[in-house]
């Protein structure tokens, strides 16, 4: 059954726009029998990815690998062309080519930003327009995004024109029409289930396209932050954005299909991706445990100073996993020569690895074992 989001109307310039319907439209929620089937199990499944990561010691250190992550593949659907490795290089100051990984780590300060803010503050057009301000002040094409500010000019997706645009969302006054709708929609925790919820809104989100850049990597925070604002997660560990590059052409597709009024397959789309992430962090989760009671077993194992040096840098590794010797001196106060044999002894323990035989002088080192579970 086909829904009206909205409809093409043609403008005096010649090329037609995008005008959402009031919203939410009636018979939005009519949901089909095997769409709240699939609901039921992606609900199920975030519950238990929730409680897994409740078992996880020193989670919030590695939230920061999930965040890093997420953060990588929107930014990727986006055309950027950095990895997680090179936004880690950079976080370490150990970075030795130039590469657009500003724009991961402008991803993750936004992300971490919103999550805090909204402890205070509701999920809002306000709050939407702080995250974007985070998200593009500084990072790659912010010359023409207008950071923090919802556009005041038409804008369009694919093509050099309106005339020639695979989508024209709409107008200034008609997109701010809509965004009250939106922002009213993201306040009525009453209106549906909260994957379906999160759903809508970051379809909707997509269709308004509200900023001049930056509208998909917004919105697909948007998921992150309704699904913690919704309870649905107490901390944000399941991130979208990996299956939805890895399935970049049916993402595209499901939102195109949702302007024409197929919500149940963009529904059903967002559910698969609900489904296969959260499997997939519970089994990261697990596999993170058992490398940590491993590791941990291993320095535990060594003389009481040794012990408890090593057990901080063990934690806040799993935040950072590529380091310098300037990296250790800066987490445990201690001198270069007591940082290289804290390295030293990582190293001959199997836990940090020399990233590259060839470097003679500020040497870096990677978790390899950690890092590979996000990269699997």
């Amino acid at each position: 059954m086909k829904i009206e989001i909205g409809k093409n109307i043609r403008q005096k310039e010649g090329y037609s726009v995008f005008v959402p319907s009031p919203f939410p439209p009636k018979g939005v929620f009519e949901l089909s029998q095997p769409i709240l089937i699939k609901a039921a199990e992606a609900d199920r499944l975030v519950g238990k990815l929730d409680g897994v990561t409740h078992t996880l010691p020193d989670v919030d250190f590695f939230l920061s690998m999930f965040v890093a992550k997420d953060a990588e593949s929107s930014a990727q659907i986006e055309g950027t062309k950095a990895t997680i490795i090179d936004a880690m290089e950079m976080k370490a100051g150990v970075a030795t080519k130039k590469t657009d990984a500003d724009d991961i780590l402008y991803y993750i300060k936004a992300l971490n930003y919103g999550l805090k803010r909204l402890k205070e503050f509701p999920l809002s057009l306000r709050l939407i327009r702080e995250i974007h301000a985070r998200l593009m002040t500084g990072a790659r094409a912010t010359h023409f995004a207008d950071s923090g500010e919802f556009r005041k000019s038409q804008n369009w997706i694919g093509g050099t024109k309106p005339d020639n645009a695979s989508f024209v969302p709409p107008t200034v006054d008609e997109m701010h029409r809509a965004l009250n709708d939106f922002e009213k929609f993201l306040h009525d925790e009453k209106a549906t289930l909260p994957l379906i919820h999160a759903a809508l809104s970051h379809a909707q989100f997509e269709t308004i396209h509200p900023f001049l850049d930056g509208n998909g990597r917004t919105g697909r925070l948007i998921i992150t932050m309704l699904l913690c604002h919704r309870n649905m997660l107490e901390r944000p560990v399941l991130f979208l954005s990996s299956y939805f590059k890895k399935h970049q052409k049916a993402y595209y597709q499901r939102l195109h299909d949702y302007h024409d009024g197929e919500v149940n397959a963009w529904i059903d789309f967002f559910l698969d991706g609900v489904i296969d992430t959260a499997n997939d962090s519970i089994l990261v989760s697990k596999q993170i445990t058992k490398l940590r009671e491993d590791d941990m077993a291993k320095i535990q194992a060594l003389a009481k100073r040794e012990s408890e040096s090593g057990v901080l840098v063990l934690r806040k590794l799993y935040a950072q996993p590529i380091i310098s010797t300037k990296t250790i001196m800066e987490w445990t106060g201690f001198s270069r020569a007591g940082a290289q044999k804290v390295i030293d002894r990582f190293v001959s323990l199997g836990i940090l690895k020399l990233r590259d035989e060839k470097e003679t002088y500020d040497r870096s080192y990677i978790y390899r074992k950690y890092v590979d579970i996000f990269l699997s």
